[in-house]
């Protein structure tokens, strides 16, 4: 009896435990409940947003169109650079610059007596590339001292390049322009977004202040990918300007060499010879 009335005691106590317990529990999971009824429409919403509705890609113009006005100068430098790219291409040609066929007869016929100078002179008008303008500077002085027609190569060679290395320093001016643009309009984007962030209106809206976060981001970029070919396409024109001047300036001497004062008298003396064996 007493045994039963322990357990009866102790079935009660259990009992008022549990209840309390679950007295407890019950507006703690009511209010979780709650919570996870109210953020289930709110997750259910981005996910369909996410599934129903993919961030769309911007074409190539729209995100040109972010970097805001600054992006005008910006890609005329680009189009400068492509236009004079093209031209620098073909105005550096060295079948243009040293044509092989004329430099190679004007000099075999020098060598073979087969040219004065009225006719080497009518030769280098036909042809009119820089070679023949170096030659014609030295034809000119035809029968002068050697140091008066490398002096005459010299000057002639200077005037050819002059011409070579036309618009080629257009190309290290954009490559020096361009980041400043970028910078600039980085800074304008930086303004612009500072701007939105004092905007009462702005707070909580992301795509407002992402819009001068990518105008200073795009300009930068595209400052930078008109800058670095440029200056790429500078020191390859510069090269090869070079390269072509110390052409020139090799056939020149070549022909310095053949029509000097000295030159002359030496095939002179040397055909008079040729003639005294053969008469003897």
């Amino acid at each position: 009896m007493r045994k039963s009335r322990s357990l009866t005691a102790l079935a009660i106590r259990f009992g008022a435990v549990v209840a309390l317990a679950v007295a407890l529990y019950s507006p703690l999971a009511a209010q979780s409940r709650g919570t996870r009824d109210q953020e289930a429409p709110v997750r259910e919403a981005v996910e369909e947003v996410a599934v129903d509705e993919p961030v769309a890609e911007q074409s190539l113009f729209g995100h040109l169109r972010q970097g805001g006005l600054v992006m005008i100068p910006i890609l005329t430098c680009s189009f400068i650079t492509l236009v004079f790219v093209f031209e620098r291409f073909i105005s550096l040609r060295r079948g243009r610059v040293i044509p092989a066929p004329f430099v190679k007869k004007f000099l075999h016929q020098l060598k073979e007596g087969k040219l004065d100078k009225e006719s080497a002179l009518e030769l280098c008008s036909e042809s009119g590339s820089p070679a023949a303008d170096v030659f014609a500077g030295a034809v000119k002085r035809w029968g002068r001292p050697t140091v008066e027609l490398e002096q005459a190569v010299l000057d002639a060679q200077e005037r050819a390049a002059v011409g070579l290395r036309r618009y080629v320093k257009l190309f290290s001016a954009i490559a020096n322009v361009t980041p400043l643009l970028g910078l600039l309009g980085t800074v304008l984007g930086i303004i612009r977004m500072f701007r939105e962030i004092a905007d009462a209106e702005a707070m909580g809206r992301i795509e407002r202040l992402s819009n001068g976060i990518s105008e200073a981001l795009m300009t930068t970029a595209g400052g930078l990918c008109v800058a670095i070919p440029a200056l790429c396409f500078y020191v390859f024109f510069s090269s090869r300007v070079e390269r072509l001047c110390h052409d020139l300036d090799t056939i020149g001497q070549e022909l310095v060499g053949l029509i000097s004062a000295e030159a002359l008298a030496e095939a002179k003396s040397a055909r008079a010879s040729r003639r005294n064996a053969a008469a003897a």
